[in-house]
């Protein structure tokens, strides 16, 4: 896992993008620009995604340079994981499991939703692939994408109402 962050911090930080509060298919322009941390510790809708970023050690490596794309997960998608279950990912003995599935939230580069296409599959920071669908919607795995394109400092957010399990 370490020479993911070292990945994260180094290769992938000249590539990515988050998109967190905008609605489909708009963007929304922060005069601040903080990056892409910054900018989800500041929405209440990310508390848990904030903890859960802190808790597995990834705040220094979203905060680099980037740009980094992220499929953030609202605290109403992570409620939809059993609590026993969120508790356990959030131990420290679990940090290894918990950085995993956080980086299959993020890839590399800085992804707008103008960029997204149908069947596109695209590898994240923990190594392996998500597909993008917008056939009926726009979705990553089958979890549909709420609102996209939130610029940040060092990448984009798209918000997610789910969470993307490797």
């Amino acid at each position: 896992m370490k020479s993911l962050i070292s990945k994260a911090t180094g290769v992938f930080l000249l590539a990515g993008s988050l998109t967190l509060f905008a609605h489909n298919h708009t963007e929304k322009q922060y005069d601040n620009m903080d990056n892409i941390v910054q900018t989800a510790v500041a929405n209440d809708n990310f508390s848990t995604l904030v903890t859960a970023v802190q808790s597995a050690d990834l705040v220094e490596a979203l905060s680099g340079e980037g740009p980094f794309t992220v499929f953030a997960p609202t605290n109403d998608a992570f409620a939809e994981i059993p609590e026993a279950t969120l508790a356990a990912l959030l131990m420290e003995e679990n940090k290894g499991q918990l950085q995993g599935v956080l980086t299959y939230h993020v890839v590399p580069g800085k992804v707008l939703a103008s960029d997204l296409q149908d069947g596109q599959v695209v590898e994240t920071l923990n190594g392996e692939t998500i597909q993008i669908s917008l056939a009926d919607g726009a979705k990553v795995n089958n979890i549909e994408i709420i609102e996209t394109d939130i610029k940040t400092k060092n990448g984009v957010i798209h918000v997610i109402n789910g969470v993307l399990i490797p």
